[in-house]
């Protein structure tokens, strides 16, 4: 089940890329923007409960679609593109374990306890 939701992740991942592509910006505003969503992480400065909702916003695969929906919609290339890097880093995140996370631990998450798996 581990490969199947990886290859799922990856696929979104690819689809996340193939979004930002229908915007107009040049490929490096990718790379610069890939990370920002991780800036939600922020959150947790108050406490894990307010950190967990900002994160879980900000990494959620259906905000992600409703903004690059609402960037075409609205023709607000911004908008799109901001999708496109949503899905990409949210997918991205996913193969690599960091699922979206309970309100009592940063390490804990949809997808398992995040660290050593003794």
């Amino acid at each position: 089940m581990k490969i199947l939701l990886k290859l799922e992740y990856i696929a979104l991942f690819v689809l996340g890329v193939v979004m930002f592509g229908q915007s107009e910006y040049e490929w490096w505003w990718f790379l610069v923007l890939f990370f920002v969503p991780d800036v939600s992480m922020v959150g947790y400065l108050v406490n894990s409960k307010i950190g967990a909702i900002c994160y879980n916003f900000a990494h959620h695969l259906g905000v992600a679609v409703v903004v690059f929906i609402l960037g075409n919609y609205l023709n607000m290339n911004e908008l799109v593109m901001a999708g496109g890097i949503l899905l990409a880093h949210s997918a991205f995140d996913r193969i690599l374990g960091f699922g979206l996370k309970y309100s009592d631990d940063f390490k804990n998450t949809h997808l398992g306890k995040i660290g050593n798996k003794l």
